[in-house]
This record gives structure tokens, sequence and C-alpha cells, in this order.
């Protein structure tokens, strides 16, 4: 009632006003309505044509996204100033319409009543605009501007290009634009280090918090929550509880995104009981918070736990999102909760008004066909509107990887193959699919019509810590100045292993060479010999943790639960999709994975 009753007052009656009370009353102004009431009173008191309460005008109607309002009342000036072109750029770009923004930067150029042309300001707006299009041509267009007009030497600027050229994938050119920058400051190394934490780049992003240690710009929550993001990439466990240190000498505790992006960190690298007891330790969570936590016991398979946590965020009325039910429906996934992701998942649009989106549909058909409930998958598939897009199919060809359906894989891998032609992983998938089924002349074409499409496999390689030192293996890896001792105790293990009764898991392996040679090719994946370096490199009752960037093979599976037994040492592998924790001959996830 206040509110209207402001609106009220101000439409009542047009008295004379001064520059400096529109100014102030624009300020305060709290409805849109109320602003467009202002702007009555404006032009009847013949200010249409000062600058400064337009500027002002415009600028408050893009605080209400009256984006069309904005321009009109732009564009029906006669001769607007820089200030006021930049509250335009501005407001277009913070308004979700970057690409109008960047036209009317081009456009705003070429008014010559415009006085000097745009200024670091100017750029500091519309060059996040060609970052959000991925507009290359624009972006290198206006990097060149920068250089010409001597605004090089910006922060802001500066801090700019380099999200736009990490945007575009040029991360070469970002470090070029963070290396000839005279000053930097937290912001600037902010935006190289998130750069190259958000692009996969983790070492990268790793050495350079490193290099910002021994520069005197000292570290925020911001430069924090980017490292800490770049560690659970990793799996650099060691390092995040470094950062952590680091975390309480500067009493950035309080902080909730960086006690969240703790929570992430401890979770990813396998220490999801230090990720729980963090969790507990903060006494105003938001949705953030509780999300992270029922993702990390997704990630180790402790569906029940996650069940639980969620259903306790929902009684302590912190409010859900699309992320909450996505995390929660993962931990169902991993875990072959099917009914109670099935309950979630109709929960989530009839109690909670969220309509499902790819990534949840994608769950669902992940939940049912992990379960092997793959004709109830495609029947879920049948009933999405439009699409179903990419992740769902690929997510059906999984399962079928699994349940050793070939039927359905070659329909889902068909679909896969005409939408997403260039990604090797599919052939991959239906190769070993046909391959296990002794379809060997199917597997034999798959994957020559991928070789003819000159696509490659991503190598898989194995991340180890020992000693606060990452070690890095490739399959049939002899770069290692260990590798003599390394395959010793292979060989030492597989002796062990077959007398606990091990046989190697050859069947998705070429069928053309002979069973001897399969193994020999099964027992040197990076997996294992990173396996048996740690067992070298560590005293007897350690834990072992590996990290994988692709999923665990079936081979590698089935040896780490049999080295745990022989070597009484608990094995944590975190591979693409979850955790396994493997103790005397049982791994975590009940062979569900």
């Amino acid at each position: 009632m206040a509110a209207a009753g402001a609106v009220t007052t101000v439409a009542a009656s047009y008295v004379p006003r001064t520059r400096d009370s529109f100014l102030h009353l624009l300020s305060k102004a709290v409805t849109l309505s109320h602003l467009t009431e202002l702007h009555a009173q404006l032009l009847h008191n013949g200010f249409q044509s000062d600058i400064a309460t337009t500027t002002k005008l415009t600028h408050r109607l893009f605080d209400f996204s009256a984006v069309h309002h904005a321009r009109s009342l732009f564009f029906s000036f006669p001769e607007p100033d820089r200030f006021l072109c930049n509250v335009l750029v501005k407001g277009l770009a913070s308004n979700e319409s970057p690409r109008s923004a960047i036209a009317a930067f081009k456009r705003l150029r070429e008014r010559k009543s415009i006085d000097l042309g745009p200024d670091n300001f100017t750029y500091a707006f519309v060059i996040p605009a060609a970052a959000s299009v991925g507009d290359v041509k624009v972006g290198i267009s206006l990097h060149g501007q920068v250089i010409v007009g001597g605004f090089c030497s910006d922060l802001f600027i500066g801090s700019a290009l380099i999200d736009l050229y990490f945007k575009l994938g040029r991360d070469d050119m970002a470090r070029k634009v963070f290396d000839e920058m005279p000053e930097r400051d937290a912001v600037l190394w902010n935006a190289m280090i998130s750069g190259y934490a958000q692009n996969g780049l983790t070492e990268a992003a790793v050495s350079l918090f490193q290099e910002m240690q021994m520069s005197n710009v000292s570290p925020n929550p911001v430069t924090i929550t980017s490292i800490l993001s770049a560690c659970a990439q990793l799996g650099a466990l060691s390092l995040g509880q470094w950062v952590h240190g680091l975390i309480k000498s500067n009493k950035f505790d309080s902080n909730i995104y960086v006690s969240t992006a703790l929570i992430d960190m401890y979770a990813k690298c396998g220490s999801i009981v230090e990720a729980r007891r963090l969790f507990e330790s903060i006494p105003n969570k938001n949705d953030v918070t509780w999300n992270a936590m029922i993702s990390g016991y997704g990630l180790h398979g402790h569906g029940q736990e996650a069940l639980k946590l969620f259903h306790e965020m929902v009684s302590s009325g912190t409010p859900l999102t699309r992320i909450t039910f996505l995390s929660i429906l993962h931990a169902c996934s991993h875990s072959g909760l099917v009914k109670e992701g099935e309950q979630i998942f109709k929960s989530m649009k009839r109690d909670h008004g969220f309509e499902p989106i790819s990534e949840h549909n994608a769950c669902m058909v992940d939940i049912l066909g992990r379960a092997g409930k793959l004709k109830e998958a495609l029947d879920f598939i049948e009933g999405i509107p439009g699409d179903p897009g990419t992740p769902i199919w690929s997510t059906l060809l999984g399962a079928c990887m699994v349940h050793k359906d070939t039927n359905v894989a070659r329909m889902a891998s068909e679909k896969l193959f005409e939408s997403d032609p260039g990604n090797m992983g599919y052939y991959v998938l239906m190769s070993n699919i046909y391959s296990s089924d002794k379809n060997y002349p199917g597997a034999a074409f798959v994957r020559q019509v991928a070789k003819k499409r000159n696509l490659s496999k991503t190598p898989g390689c194995t991340l180890i810590e020992i000693h606060q030192k990452p070690h890095v293996f490739k399959a049939g890896d002899w770069s290692h100045p260990l590798s003599r001792a390394i395959y010793a105790e292979l060989e030492r293990l597989n002796g062990k292993m077959k007398e606990a009764g091990y046989q190697a898991e050859t069947m998705t392996s070429l069928h053309d060479v002979e069973e001897e040679e399969k193994e020999l090719m099964v027992n040197v994946h990076s997996e294992k010999l990173a396996i048996a370096f740690g067992l070298l490199s560590t005293e007897p009752g350690t834990e072992i943790r590996i990290f994988k960037n692709l999923r665990i093979c079936l081979d590698c599976h089935t040896a780490s639960k049999y080295i745990s037994r022989v070597t009484q040492r608990v094995i944590v592998a975190r591979d693409a999709n979850r955790f396994h924790r493997f103790e005397d001959g049982v791994c975590s996830c009940g062979d569900y994975w």
C-alpha cells in the first residue's frame, strides 16, 4: 500500500520541480510505474533535453529491465554524451541483450556528435557482451580498438579481455594480455586463475596461484574459490589442505562461498567425512552449500545419506533449486535407488514447480538404465516433448554397455552419430558393446567409420599424489624414473591376484590379437601403473588414492578389488563418474557404475 500511495502522490499533480529534486526522486523510485510517472513529470516540466535527468532515468529503467523503454528514451535524445552512451551499452549488456549492446556500441561509434568517442568504461562494458555471445571477430576488433585508444593498462579492461579470450577458447591470448599488464591487482589475478580453472587448465591455475603467492597481491575469497575448484578437478588433496590453512590464517572461514568451495573440494578429493564435518560447522547454509554436500554424497555412491540430507534441506526451509534436484537424482542413479529417484522426479514439478530440463531427464534415463530397465528408459525418452537431445541418448548408450543390449545400443548410437558425429567416445562405446556381444565385424566397422572421420580417442591418464607431488601415468607408460620397479611390482601383483582367482577382463580388447596379448594390453593400463607406484611409495596400511580422467574400465575395476585384498590396502579411485572405494576385495559401488 505504501508503494501505491507513493505513486499516487507523484501522479496527483504536475508541480514544478528542480533538476535536483527529479534526480533525487528517480534514485528513490521503487517500481517501474513510479518511474513512468516521473518520466511524464519530466516532460511536463521541460526536462526532456536535460542530459543529467535523462541519464538517470535511462539508468533506472535498465534497473527495472525496461529495455525497450530505455532504448527509446536514449535514441529520442538529440545530443547524447559519452556517459549516457555508456549507460546504454552497460544496461543492454546487463539485461541479457549482449548482441543489442554490441550493435548499439557500433552505432554510437558512427555518430559524429558524441564527444571524443568510447572511453575505458565503454570498453569495460562492451567487451563482456562480446564474450557472452562468443563473437571472435568482434572480440579481436575490440582488443585492437583498446590498443589504438591507449587503454591497455586499464585493469578493468584487462580483466574483461582475459575473460573474453578464455570464453573464446584462447587461453594463450588471455595469458598474453595478463603478462603485458604493467600492474596487476587481485581482480586481474582472479580473472586469470578462474579462467584456467573453468577451462580445465587446472595445473596452470595452480601454478599461477603459486606465482601470485610470491607477488605483493594477497588472495581474496574469489581467488580462493577458484583455486579450490582447480584442486577439486585435479584431486590435489594436499594442495587443497594447504589452501584450507591459508583460509584460516586469512580468516576467510566465515565466507559462505569459500566454505562451500571447501566442502566441494574435500568431497571431490575423496575426503567425504571432512566435507561433512565442514558442512555441519556452517551456521547459515545457503542452497549452494546443501547442493555441494548432496552432490558429494552422490559422487561417493552414498545415496541414502544424500536422500536423508535432501529431506533435511526441505525441512530447513532452504529454497530448492534445479541444481538441488540434479544433485539428488545423480545420487539416486549412482546408488541404484530407482523408486526414490522416480518419486523425487515427480515431486520436482508437482510439489516444487520446476519443469525438468534435459539434465534432469538424462538423470532419470540413467536411473532406469543402470538398473537394467531399458524398456522403461525408452518409454520415458519417448514421453519427452521435442528432441530428447545428445545427453539423454548418450546416457542410454552407456546403460546398454552395462547390460549388453545391442539392439537398443544400435538405435541410441545412430541418434548420436547423427547429432554429434565428431565425438569419438560414442564410437568407442558402440565398438565395445559389439565386442562384448562377440560381434567383431560390427566393432571393426564402427572403428573404421571413426578412422575415416579422423577421430581420435581421448587418452586415458591416472594421477596419484605422493608426498604432495602429483605423478601422472598413461597406459604402457615408461617415462617415470621408477618404471622398471613399477612394472616389476605389477608382475608380482598379477601373480598374487591370479592365485586369488583373478582373470583379466579382455572382452572389449581388439578381437584380432591373441588372448595372451590382450592380457598384456589391459595389464599396463594407467590405473594399474598408478596403484603399483602407490604401493611402492607408501608405508604398508596407507590408503592409496588415484584419479582417472575417464571412466574406469571393467578390468581395472576388477583388478583393483583383488589388489585391495592381496595387499590389505584401501584403494580410493575417482573416475569421470564417481568414487570407488576398494577394500578387502569389495568396491563401495557394489559393481554398479
